[in-house]
C-alpha cells in the first residue's frame, strides 16, 4: 500500500519509544526499510528512550540493524530511511520528554505512536501523550502483552480508552501479520466446498502445534514473568483457533472479522486445571535470570471446549513450547470416520485418515487427505494427501505489513478491546493455580503427560519438516 493513496487518513508521523530496545533493533528497523522500498513510508520517524544517543549514532544504529537482517539491496531506500529519522532522549516519566517530542513532531497533526516498549509503562506513556496534547488525532501502537490476566488487560482498555477512540488503537500480534494466518481465513470463506463438513458433524476434533527448537535465548527474565500459557496460547494459538472456528463475517470489512472472532472467544468455556498439561524443558533453570527452582513453564497443553452451534461436543487440543523437536507451526483438522466400516482394510496411516492440515511455518502448505485404493482386485488403499498450496512464505515481514496498516488506520490484523478481554477470560481461571510442572527431554516433543491429555480423542500430530508428498 502506498501513503500517496491514504491522503487525510494516513498518519504524517511516526513515534517509536523504546527505539533503542531489542525489538526495535530486530525486527522494526528492517520493516521500516521495507516500508519505504515499497513507498509505504515517507513520513518522520521520531524515536524516543532514556539512552544517550546522538542523531548520527541512531542512524548507524539502524544501518546496522538492516545489514545484518541481509536487507541492504536498495542503497536509495536505506539512505531515504536514514534521512526521516530523528531523535528524542528523555524519561517517560518525565513531562519535558513528552514536551521535546511535540516540538520534534512540528507540522505533524496525525502521529502514530507505537509503544515497543515494557507493559509496565504503556499506562505512563498514553496518559503523558495525553497531557502534551499528543493524542487527539493520532494513533497508538501497542506491542503484546496486553496485559497478563483479565484484570490487568481492562485497566490497561480503560486507560487506553480514555485516551484514544478505540478506532485508534492498534493492539499488535505479530503472527496475525503472517502470510499463512492470512491464509487460514481467505481459505475458509473463498471456498464453498469446506463449509457443509466444517462442523460438529464432521470434525472429530482440532489440533494446532506451536515449536520451537530453541529455547528462551537470553529472555530468561521475561519468561519467568511470563511463561508459555501467556506468552504464546493465550494470543497467537487462540488467534488462529478464531480464524478456523468463527463464523462468516455478515459484510466485506475488518469490523465484521473482528465480530465473529470476538464471539468465538466469549464462546469458549474457561479452562480449568484438569484441562492443562505444563512442561519445563531441562536446562532451562540455568538460564540467565530463571530461579533456581523455577515452576514457570515452557511447554503447555491444553484441551478447550467452544460451547457453539457449531463446535459444540468438538474438542480442541493446543500446544506450544521451546526446546522441542522441530521448529514449526501446524494445524490438523481430523475428520470423522465413515458411520461403517466397509473394507477389510488394515494398511497403514498417520493415524488420522482423513483430515485438513495447514503447514504455517516454516514453509505453508494446505492439504486434504484421503484414503486412495491399490490398484488390483483387494480393496486394499492407502493415505495420500492432495496438497492445495504449498509454497516459501512471502518477503514481506509481518512487521512491515502490520505497521503499514497501523499507519493507514486498517485495524483488520489487530485485536479489539473485547476480544483480548474474552481472551483473558478463558485462561483466567488457571493462570495462578498450583501446578505441576513436568520435565521434558530438549528435542523432544514434550512431556509425555500431554499424551495423556489427547489420548482419549486422538495422539499428536507432530509436524515434519520434509516434504512428504513424493
Amino acid at each position: 500500500m502506498n501513503t500517496s493513496n491514504c491522503r487525510n487518513s494516513c498518519a504524517d508521523a511516526l513515534v517509536i519509544f523504546g527505539v533503542t530496545g531489542d525489538l526495535a533493533y530486530k525486527m522494526i528497523f528492517p520493516a521500516l526499510y521495507s516500508m519505504v522500498k515499497h513507498g509505504a513510508l515517507n513520513v518522520p520517524v521520531i524515536g524516543v528512550a532514556s539512552s544517550k544517543l546522538s542523531q548520527a549514532q541512531l542512524r548507524k544504529r539502524v544501518k546496522d540493524s538492516i545489514s545484518e537482517a541481509g536487507k541492504t539491496d536498495d542503497r536509495k531506500a536505506l539512505s531515504h530511511l536514514l534521512s526521516l529519522l530523528q531523535y528524542v532522549k528523555g524519561d517517560y516519566n518525565d513531562p519535558a520528554t513528552f514536551m521535546s517530542l511535540y516540538q520534534a513532531l512540528g507540522n505533524a497533526k496525525r502521529p502514530a505512536h507505537y509503544l515497543a516498549i515494557p507493559p509496565a509503562l504503556f499506562a505512563t506513556v498514553i496518559k503523558n501523550l495525553a497531557a502534551a496534547g499528543l493524542a487527539a488525532q493520532a494513533r497508538v501502537i501497542v506491542e503484546k502483552p496486553f496485559g497478563r490476566d483479565l484484570a490487568s488487560a481492562r485497566e490497561l482498555n480503560d486507560i487506553a480508552l480514555s485516551v484514544f477512540p478505540e478506532d485508534s488503537i492498534f493492539r499488535i500480534d505479530h503472527y496475525l501479520g503472517k502470510e499463512a494466518i492470512m491464509n487460514i481465513l481467505y481459505f475458509r470463506f473463498a471456498n464453498s466446498f469446506l463449509e457443509p463438513i466444517w462442523n460438529r458433524n464432521n470434525v472429530a476434533s482440532v489440533q494446532i502445534t506451536l515449536s520451537e527448537d530453541f529455547g528462551v535465548k537470553g529472555r530468561g527474565v521475561f519468561y519467568e514473568s511470563a511463561g508459555c500459557l501467556r506468552d504464546v496460547i493465550q494470543n497467537h494459538l487462540f488467534q488462529i483457533v478464531a480464524l478456523l472456528a468463527m463464523e462468516p463475517p455478515v459484510f466485506q470489512g475488518y469490523a465484521a472479522v473482528h465480530n465473529e472472532k470476538a464471539k468465538v472467544f466469549q464462546a469458549m468455556r474457561p479452562l480449568q486445571p484438569d484441562d492443562m498439561v505444563y512442561g519445563q524443558y531441562a536446562g532451562y533453570r540455568k538460564e540467565h535470570g530463571v530461579a533456581k527452582n523455577s515452576r514457570v513453564e515452557t511447554f503447555c497443553a491444553l484441551k478447550l471446549h467452544i460451547d457453539s452451534w457449531r463446535w459444540q461436543g468438538v474438542p480442541w487440543y493446543l500446544r506450544s513450547g521451546k526446546c522441542m523437536a522441530a521448529t514449526a507451526a501446524e494445524v490438523l483438522v481430523e475428520l470423522k470416520p465413515p458411520p461403517q466400516r466397509l473394507f477389510d482394510d488394515s494398511a497403514p496411516t498417520n493415524g488420522h485418515a482423513n483430515y485438513v492440515r495447514f503447514r504455517l511455518s516454516p514453509n505453508t502448505a494446505v492439504a486434504l487427505a484421503a484414503r486412495v485404493k491399490r490398484a488390483g482386485e483387494e480393496f486394499i488403499g492407502d493415505q495420500h494427501e492432495l496438497y492445495l498450496l504449498e509454497e516459501q512464505l512471502g518477503n514481506e515481514s509481518p512487521y512491515a505489513r502490520l505497521l503499514t496498516d497501523a499507519m493507514a488506520g486498517n485495524g483488520g490484523l489487530f485485536t479489539r478491546e473485547d476480544a483480548i478481554e474474552a481472551a483473558w477470560a478463558v485462561v483466567d481461571p488457571v493462570l495462578d493455580k498450583p501446578r505441576e510442572v513436568y520435565r521434558y527431554k530438549a528435542g523432544s516433543w514434550g512431556p509425555k503427560q500431554a499424551d495423556a491429555l489427547i489420548a482419549a480423542d486422538s495422539h499428536w500430530h507432530n509436524p515434519k519438516l520434509i516434504k512428504d508428498k513424493k
